[in-house]
């Protein structure tokens, strides 16, 4: 396995850049994910580390060698597509050991990488089928078998889980999160699902227009994010922005009049930044962070349009007075009925502020 460094990488087609100097270090053993919207760039700059896509600036550095101009099979990296691409005239078998065998690895020796590739992803009862007769989840398992045998320095996945179903895509998040622990290997992967990159990073890379919004942990993604961009992102359901002024500032504290519901005002603390009465502001509230009015010191009012009823959980979209719309989150079945106004509080020391440029306050 191997780390991987991006310096100052750029891409343009002709005088359109598509992606900005981005710089990146991946440790040795480190699980990756490239998340964004798309159009965002994430998937060209995973061809640009493969090889398949070339460097208009910039170096790529793997195990601190520069490899920016170094042949895609020369670089150690071995790329599973979203495409299974496997050839339907071969068993499972010849599949995963076809590479092996065109780079003239012996006959013995190739088939006792497929046995471990097959064994480490319970492909053993399948190798002699044909891929008509795997379901979705089997084909992409050979493809990252066929990756495997390679025995690559670092592991690139572009979508792998976006033509599987989804129940498919939960038990193949699995596998894969299973596979990156048995291997302890190098893994860079792409996605615009940020459920997938949620339950598998160690860290996420967010991008948007071909530049890094914001590098972290899932988890610091979620609590800490650096902008209205990446709070809206990451976490579903998703953020509630509520357009607000700020009335007063306190220390660190601002006060705010939220836009949408009528007399609601909200005190946050400021964590990055100063504000000014009369400014515009932005709250972000996620939809668990809803409480209880009677617990609250800050409440909005409002009449429910649709109730989610999910089991474990329920959400309650309620209206506001400008035709917006907020996701309330609570424990279990819920007894609200659409049609019904209620009061919820709002937990400030939970709540984000950002300015109009969607900066973090």
């Amino acid at each position: 396995m191997a780390s991987l460094k991006l310096q100052n990488v750029a891409k343009a087609f002709g005088n359109v850049k598509v992606i900005h100097d981005v710089n990146l270090a991946v440790e040795t053993g480190e699980f990756v994910v490239l998340v964004g919207p798309s159009g965002c760039g994430k998937s060209t700059l995973l061809r640009m580390i493969s090889g398949l896509e070339s460097t208009t600036s910039g170096k790529i550095l793997i195990d601190n060698v520069d490899v920016t101009d170094v042949d895609p099979a020369d670089r150690g990296a071995a790329m599973v597509f979203q495409s299974y691409a496997l050839y339907p005239h071969m068993t499972v078998g010849q599949n995963i050991g076809f590479g092996l065998k065109m780079s003239g690895v012996p006959k013995a020796e190739v088939a006792a990488q497929v046995d471990e590739a097959a064994r480490i992803l319970e492909l053993n009862e399948l190798l002699d089928r044909k891929p008509k007769a795997l379901s979705g989840g089997q084909r992409q398992r050979v493809a990252i078998g066929r990756a495997i045998v390679r025995d690559p320095k670092i592991f690139l996945f572009d979508e792998p889980l976006s033509n599987l179903d989804a129940e498919l895509r939960v038990q193949m998040r699995l596998e894969i999160a299973k596979l990156h622990q048995r291997l302890n290997a190098t893994m860079i992967y792409v996605t615009h699902d940020q459920v997938e990159a949620m339950t598998l990073a160690d860290r996420i890379v967010v991008l948007r227009s071909g530049r890094v919004e914001q590098v972290g942990s899932p988890i610091e993604l979620y609590d800490d994010p650096a902008n209205q961009f990446v709070a809206g992102f990451i976490g579903s359901p998703r953020m509630n922005f509520l357009d607000g002024e700020v009335i007063s500032v306190t220390g660190q504290t601002a006060t705010i009049a939220l836009s949408g519901f009528a007399g609601a005002q909200v005190s946050v603390p400021l964590r990055n930044g100063t504000a000014s009465a009369g400014q515009k502001v932005t709250l972000g509230a996620r939809p668990e962070h809803f409480i209880p009015a009677e617990q609250a010191g800050a409440t909005i009012k409002a009449q429910v349009q649709v109730v989610e009823q999910l089991g474990g959980v329920s959400y309650l979209y309620l209206g506001t007075d400008t035709g917006g719309s907020v996701t309330v989150q609570q424990q279990g079945h819920s007894r609200i009925t659409s049609g019904q106004t209620i009061t919820v509080g709002l937990d400030p020391a939970s709540c984000l502020l950002f300015d109009a440029q969607g900066q973090r306050l």
